[in-house]
């Protein structure tokens, strides 16, 4: 019997080059301070996380997590491989309630999860790799030949580059396309005009015969976005993403009963967490997030409570975790992608850290069935852009 003989994490900082921060190129929860700083300041990570578990038969599966790296890291190296070094990873489901249960006081949110999160995508790429299976057959195989995937980026900036932007990315035949709005209601009504201006840009460019999936991130109030909303409904857009604060779960179910379609769950932690945004009819898409949600054991529970409910999952950021959820459940029917591009708010790293995730072809990608595990490995090509912390 195989047992789990150590965690090894690492806190990858990233010290290359970065495009720099420009105005109005995402609202933010930090929008409503009074602050001059760069409203992406706290969102933007250039560091990630890598989690190791070792096995005793020194085959090793990889977890990973994006939010705060050391904070992360501290809390697997000295709260959660004393309740996972030991054991039979197939006893996964344990593992994960261990880990749970008795970080509870203090880790059911936030840093705890992400950790949990982390190590639970490790063990998950270990099964694999020791059965010689993909992760997404041990979760219930192939449900679509491909998977369907928009494009994501298309960050608030001029008309015209947004424009551009978008006019190049069709060359993928993605089958959406993602933008962020750069103003918020402390941009008043000229801010509320430039917003629609570059929706109505966008369409311009890519038709009505693909998705435009619109995103806030957080960064307007129920007021602004009950007055926005009847302005953006003629662009058809497929849904709007997290308009308001995480927390406000009744906001959300309101503006859920208007003519937009709302998306949200990036920052929720945990089935329970997403059940209640499931429950009160708060979102139409759930994109929880596999590195914060507690993992890919969590978010296989999360999918089957989201199909009795028939509200689709489309997980947070791409990425191969997701792609195996994906691809394994008929209720999960696209990914987002992240396309690779120079390093700006972070979650370009993932393919400066990994190589072997899979690249989209015609507006779809694929997995490989003879690639054990999640099928990524540790680059070796951008060491010299990073500092490792072990």
């Amino acid at each position: 019997m195989v047992k789990i003989k150590e965690l090894r994490t690492k806190v990858w900082t990233w010290i290359g080059p970065t495009v720099p921060p420009q105005d109005n190129f995402c609202t933010s929860a930090t929008d409503v301070l009074p602050s001059g700083e760069d409203s992406m300041a706290s969102f933007r990570f250039h560091q990630w996380l890598t989690c190791e578990v070792i096995a005793d038969n020194g085959m090793v599966g990889v977890g990973n997590a994006a939010l705060a790296p050391p904070l992360i890291k501290e809390t697997i190296d000295k709260y959660l491989a004393p309740l996972v070094i030991g054991a039979d990873p197939f006893d996964y489901t344990l593992v994960w309630e261990r880990m749970y249960r008795k970080t509870h006081a203090w880790g059911r949110k936030g840093i705890g999860m992400v950790a949990i999160s982390a190590v639970d995508v490790g063990i998950w790429d270990l099964m694999g790799k020791i059965v010689d299976k993909p992760v997404f057959k041990l979760l219930g195989g192939r449900t679509k030949q491909k998977i369907p995937v928009y494009y994501s980026k298309l960050y608030s900036d001029s008309v015209e580059a947004m424009q551009r932007e978008a006019s190049k990315a069709l060359e993928g035949n993605f089958q959406g396309f993602k933008a962020r709005f750069g103003f918020g209601p402390k941009d008043g009504m000229s801010g509320m005009r430039e917003n629609i201006k570059r929706v109505e840009a966008l369409r311009e460019v890519i038709g009505y015969n693909r998705d435009l999936m619109l995103e806030a991130y957080m960064g307007w109030n129920l007021d602004y976005t009950r007055r926005i909303i009847p302005k953006l409904a003629k662009f058809e857009p497929r849904w709007l993403e997290e308009p308001v604060i995480a927390d406000d779960l009744l906001g959300y179910a309101e503006l859920n009963r208007g003519p937009i379609p709302i998306s949200g769950g990036e920052h929720e932690f945990s089935v329970m967490g997403c059940h209640h945004l499931l429950h009160h009819r708060a979102v139409a898409v759930l994109q929880y997030d596999t590195n914060r949600v507690g993992g890919i054991t969590a978010a296989n529970k999360i999918n089957a409570i989201a199909e009795a409910y028939q509200i689709p999952v489309i997980p947070h950021a791409g990425q191969v975790h997701n792609y195996h959820l994906t691809m394994s459940n008929i209720n999960c029917p696209m990914s987002e992608y992240f396309p690779v591009s120079d390093v700006e708010i972070g979650n370009e790293l993932f393919y400066y850290i990994f190589e072997g995730d899979p690249e989209p072809i015609n507006g779809y990608l694929d997995l490989n069935d003879n690639n054990p595990g999640l099928g990524i490995t540790l680059s070796e090509k951008h060491h010299q852009n990073f500092t490792v912390t072990e």
